[in-house]
């Protein structure tokens, strides 16, 4: 039922649909998520209008043959070239290169991610720990810790990877912009 009800608010919300239809013409194995999908379940359930607070929109895949960067800049390019209309930035990451940055980025070491679903595993929240993709006129949901926190508006820490200050600084931000959110402290 929770998924049918994501699936609504996805079809629901234009800037998702246009960055779905293009994702899933440029991406073998691609999902929106985190933040994106989140902050717009929070809006729809808070009243708030379409893209309230969203900064931007995360486009994540998985291509262990380009270690280099190269392609997940020319698609982040190539992206935000074509949806320079919508007022959020386009992230595109290669979860297959996160080994390579995430030390420098956060202060320790993490091993290769094997997959893109494992990545989504590690996000800050079990709110946020969420993508979803479109393949032809299905929707796939990949949510590692269900939805229910995500409509009840919880956000709880997923201690698998990030440092506390980072989930604390995260969870203090949207707090803020949506009030209603019940936070569990870390």
């Amino acid at each position: 039922m929770l998924d049918d009800k994501l699936q609504h608010i996805v079809t629901s919300t234009s800037f998702l649909q246009e960055v779905l239809a293009e994702a899933e013409q440029e991406f073998d194995h691609y999902y929106i998520g985190a933040g994106c999908i989140t902050q717009t379940v929070w809006n729809v359930l808070s009243g708030f209008e379409e893209g309230y607070g969203i900064k931007d929109i995360d486009v994540v895949y998985y291509d262990a043959h380009d270690l280099n960067g190269e392609g997940e800049r020319s698609l982040e390019k190539k992206l935000r070239q074509r949806f320079s209309h919508i007022p959020f930035s386009i992230d595109v990451t290669n979860e297959a290169r996160v080994h390579l940055w995430y030390e420098e980025k956060f202060g320790k070491p993490i091993r290769p991610y094997q997959s893109v679903e494992e990545a989504i595993g590690t996000w800050p929240s079990t709110a946020s720990a969420l993508g979803i993709k479109k393949i032809d006129d299905y929707y796939r949901i990949y949510a590692p810790f269900g939805l229910e926190e995500l409509f009840n508006m919880i956000v709880r820490p997923n201690k698998k990877m990030i440092p506390k200050e980072v989930y604390e600084q995260k969870a203090l931000q949207w707090r803020r912009r949506w009030p209603d959110l019940t936070v569990i402290p870390w």
